[in-house]
């Protein structure tokens, strides 16, 4: 029986530049959720998608002699092929450009409008477009031309003129509604660094927010005045219940059963638009708030974030192509702690390769698979009846691995998570050396024992494979097909599967090529952006 809904989403990520590290970094720790949420019991739905409108989209798409459409739907490709390749398995792709989110948009801001949160009235204020924000003068900086610029991209802001009339929604209402909210729920923002900024800045007063442009029709129009569009985050945030069947007549009782949902995973650069403009919507409009805006960190190489301009950025087709796509995201999830902003290198990514994936998993399964071959003809062996109630570190450390994962895989930590794996297989290790099935093996008379030690090894690497799955996919995919067992996909009772003793004596035990080969850092050539 279902546990419930488990309900969460990635940002809706801008269609101005392919997926790169950082998009992938946040879908493959969603993704994580997903596959193991789903493992758990729970009905999930795992959101994301592309955000199409605004003045940046249309800029961009007329610097490359195209309609904004016909931009839009040719970075789509970029996106699906990307979360293919990383083996995402969202539940829904929501694309900002769809009649299904046009009618979201409209249906929950005529809300807001006939609820009295809406405004029209002249602005004046500087705007950057490529972060699509408005600031107050006090909130830029200066170039050294002399020139206002963003405070966090640092380009250069237009002044929008004052003969342009906007609509505004009365954000400047909720102030302490978001300050009781935020104190009432102290895990709607995390980690605790980034609910701090936010808490500081509520405190220091909000202004009304302008919601719409009349100065270019590239939006979702106003459904109560047809001569504005939505502005982008108006538009883009409302992604989110699209995404679980808002408005949607095809999917009807969806959006109660799902909302609120349990996450929203975002860059720790987002954070204010998730944490103050969005609760404040939801308010608004009535609607229950999302449990957790979890802001993650940024990828850094040499303590720089990553972009083209500084010539530090890898892709992720890269990077899969050398390291195979599970050992790529067994990296970045368990190597980088989800956030806090984590320093990257390819000599770190072989290091935990060798030393975590091919040194102690694969090789765990390479050794235990042979023996099994050489000792048991390719069987899993029966433990003899003399052998139950037997002593079994292996199944203590089992024992105790669910309650310790779950709760690490419940607050997304998933160097926790990993971790607590880890110890299993380096137990593992231990007891291969400890137990020397290879001697057991020249003794008949060590013959029960030595098919109780094999049994005990052969069932901590299917339990481990179970709790790698949402990390490796493929890899756990691997071992079970090895071990003679059905899919994990669709096991939806993780802490059933995992209890000791259920891999069947008997079943055929395949070898094969190593799991991970070791790699040599100096042996890899690769060119970085």
């Amino acid at each position: 029986m279902s546990k419930g809904t488990y309900s969460f989403t990635t940002p809706i990520y801008y269609v101005n530049a392919a997926p790169h590290l950082g998009t992938a970094y946040t879908t493959v720790a969603a993704d994580t959720v997903a596959r193991y949420q789903r493992m758990n019991g729970y009905d999930v739905a795992f959101v994301t998608g592309m955000d199409e409108h605004g003045q940046k989209v249309a800029d961009t798409a007329a610097g490359k002699g195209m309609s904004p459409q016909e931009w839009c739907d040719s970075m789509e490709p970029a996106f699906r092929d990307a979360w293919d390749m990383l083996n995402i398995t969202y539940t829904d792709f929501v694309r900002t450009t769809e009649p299904r989110h046009a009618r979201s948009v409209q249906k929950f801001w005529q809300d807001l409008y006939d609820k009295g949160y809406l405004y029209k009235s002249s602005y004046e204020g500087w705007y950057c477009v490529h972060e699509e924000t408005y600031y107050a003068e006090s909130d830029l900086e200066k170039n050294e031309d002399d020139q206002f610029v963003c405070p966090d991209c640092k380009r250069p802001v237009q002044l929008m003129a004052s003969g342009e009339e906007n609509w505004f929604f009365k954000l400047s209402e909720f102030q302490q509604p978001l300050l009781d909210f935020y104190a009432a729920n102290p895990d709607f923002i995390r980690p605790e660094t980034r609910r701090n900024e936010i808490v500081t800045f509520v405190e220091g007063g909000l202004k009304d927010l302008s919601i719409s442009r009349s100065t270019f029709d590239w939006g979702v129009p106003l459904p109560f005045d047809e001569g504005h569009v939505c502005y982008v985050w108006a538009d883009a945030l409302l992604a989110y219940i699209t995404g679980v069947g808002y408005a949607d007549p095809e999917r009807e009782g969806e959006f109660e059963r799902r909302w609120p949902m349990q996450y929203h995973f975002v860059g720790k650069d987002i954070t204010r638009f998730h944490c103050v403009i969005w609760p404040a919507m939801l308010m608004a409009a009535g609607l229950p708030v999302t449990g957790t805006v979890f802001g993650h960190g940024f990828l850094l190489t040499k303590g720089e974030k990553m972009s083209k301009s500084k010539g530090n950025a890898l892709k992720p087709a890269d990077l899969c192509a050398v390291f195979g796509v599970d050992a790529y995201r067994y990296y970045f999830m368990s190597d980088v702690q989800f956030g806090h902003d984590g320093s990257i290198s390819l000599e770190r990514m072989v290091q935990v390769y060798n030393n975590e994936l091919a040194n102690t998993w694969g090789n765990l399964c390479s050794r235990v698979f042979n023996m099994t071959k050489k000792y048991f003809g390719g069987q899993v062996p029966e433990v003899p009846a003399e052998f139950a109630g037997a002593e079994n570190p292996l199944a203590e450390v089992a024992a105790g691995l669910y309650a310790k994962y779950d709760e690490c895989m419940a607050k997304v930590d998933f160097t926790g998570a990993t971790a607590a794996v880890q110890e299993l297989a380096g137990a593992a290790n231990l007891y291969v050396e400890q137990q020397a099935p290879f001697r057991l093996a020249k003794d008949p008379e060590k013959a029960g024992e030595l098919a109780f030690v094999m049994y005990n090894l052969l069932e901590a690497i299917r339990i481990i494979a179970l709790y790698m799955a949402p990390f490796m996919p493929n890899t756990s995919a691997e071992v079970f097909s090895r071990l003679s067992l059905g899919e994990i996909v669709g096991l939806t009772d993780i802490e059933a599967a995992t209890a000791w003793g259920q891999l069947p004596a008997g079943n055929a035990v395949e070898t094969g090529d190593p799991l991970f080969p070791r790699l040599d850092v100096d042996a890899i050539d690769m060119d970085v952006e």
